[in-house]
């Protein structure tokens, strides 16, 4: 059973700035307390350093720190979004890195999640499972106003219908996106990607699992963002994912709410 928390925020997005600077999301595990001494916490420390060096080069990478005892190994996944930069993923990563043991410091199961990467790392090995056990929802509370309920939903579940099929293909290594005309004004746009290391057929369940929320908590509400750990999806009525429409980038003000996901 889920519980549901939801909470009122005010969203100033610039929409071309090129880093995000506060993480969106953080999980910190507390039934996995750990000693700041202990070999698990250094080991945490060895796999972060090579997640913030070697996951730019790629865009993802999974690792593991391990130790003689078995029972301290930590298992590790950083990724970045498919459409920046490696110097924004870069700085993303390293952010990351910083901001997770600040915000989990005696945890060894813990993610955190920006618009730009997310990371995650856990005594337990994650690598490969679909996970929606926990998430979190963001969506804008104004309603949609440029076209009726039905169009709007027709024309939504079409651009996540063809931007699915494009991420769960090898070569998209998880990321679909596109934009859909809703008038001659107004343009709807879309992004999904999944981690890496799933399998297509649970990329596609994950997409799936996401994109229910669109005609529930998010139904016609003029954006939304799902983000899960094994998958993310948004939709906006403003450019968001790179490279942007130069004519159309700027601030862009509204009020959001959230809900928190939970087992």
């Amino acid at each position: 059973m889920k519980t549901f928390i939801v909470k009122g925020l005010l969203l100033l997005a610039l929409v071309c700035s090129c880093r995000a600077a506060d993480s969106i999301w953080e999980l910190c595990n507390k039934d996995s307390n750990i000693s700041s001494t202990s070999q698990i916490s250094k080991n945490i420390d060895s796999l972060l350093a090579t997640l913030v060096s070697k996951t730019p080069s790629r865009g993802f990478l999974t690792t593991t720190s391990s130790s003689y005892n078995n029972k301290d190994n930590v298992y590790g996944l950083a990724q970045c979004r498919g459409d920046i930069s490696k110097s924004d993923c870069s700085s993303c990563i390293q952010d990351a890195a910083k901001k997770i043991r600040e915000a989990c410091p005696n945890q060894s199961d813990s993610r955190i999640l920006y618009d730009f990467c997310f990371l995650r790392y856990s005594q337990e090995n994650f690598v490969g499972k679909l996970d929606t056990g926990s998430g979190l929802i963001y969506y804008n509370i104004a309603n949609v106003t440029e076209t009726d309920p039905k169009t709007f939903d027709n024309e939504l579940g079409a651009l996540f219908d063809r931007i699915r099929s494009e991420a769960v293909l090898p070569k998209s290594q998880g990321l679909g996106k596109g934009k859909t005309k809703l008038t001659p004004f107004v343009t709807l746009n879309g992004l999904v990607q999944c981690t890496r290391d799933l399998s297509e057929l649970d990329c596609a369940q994950c997409f799936a699992t996401a994109v229910r929320s669109f005609m529930t908590t998010c139904h016609n509400k003029k954006g939304c963002r799902v983000l899960y750990s094994s998958c993310y999806v948004r939709y906006e009525f403003y450019p968001f994912y790179f490279p942007l429409d130069p004519s159309k980038t700027g601030l862009s003000v509204g009020t959001i709410s959230s809900v928190s996901l939970s087992p």
